[in-house]
């Protein structure tokens, strides 16, 4: 498996090797052990997924302590737009956002540790998206900034975004007060 440290400190991207041959394909997706030696472990203690069409967007969001996730994400199906932003307030990469595609067919999986925002766009139809927290979902610790927010200029990779209503009305970054040191 190929690892990436990628230029947010604790942001690391996995590239299995894919093993194919006329009956499909074979990768494997989770190596703890791999995983804990690249600084990315993580007790996983809920599974998520989404199927999207083409042009959905689902972000920017995370969860405020004591609930903060870290999470384990990939496409299973299809492709997408990853994206993270930096929350914490200590960081030298405050403020800074990564994009990174998924793809099924690379299997790639990005590891997005606590103290970032996260969002992706679906780039093709039916695009099957998995993450992994290692903290249960709580409403009331729900947060996240404006996709589209101009002072974290992100290119999300399409002209135009299908947004739930409730990601439409969220802060931009100008307001924000984190609550990640």
């Amino acid at each position: 498996m190929e690892i990436k440290q990628h230029a947010l400190q604790g942001v690391v991207e996995f590239t299995p090797r894919v093993f194919t041959d006329p009956r499909g394909n074979f990768f494997e997706s989770f190596s703890a052990r791999l995983m804990e030696g690249a600084g990315a472990a993580g007790e996983w203690v809920q599974d998520n997924q989404s199927c999207s069409a083409r042009g959905v967007l689902r972000g920017l969001h995370f969860q405020r302590p004591p609930y903060a996730q870290a999470k384990l994400v990939r496409v299973a199906a299809g492709r997408a737009l990853d994206v993270v932003v930096d929350l914490r307030r200590s960081s030298p990469t405050y403020g800074q956002h990564l994009s990174v595609e998924l793809d099924a067919g690379r299997g790639n999986v990005l590891y997005v540790p606590v103290g970032f925002a996260h969002g992706f766009m679906a780039l093709e139809d039916n695009t099957l998206f998995l993450y992994k927290c290692s903290d249960y979902y709580q409403p009331s610790a729900e947060g996240g900034l404006l996709w589209n927010d101009p002072t974290l200029n992100i290119n999300w990779g399409l002209t135009t975004a299908n947004v739930s209503d409730k990601d439409l009305v969220l802060p931009t970054f100008a307001g924000f007060e984190t609550p990640f040191e």
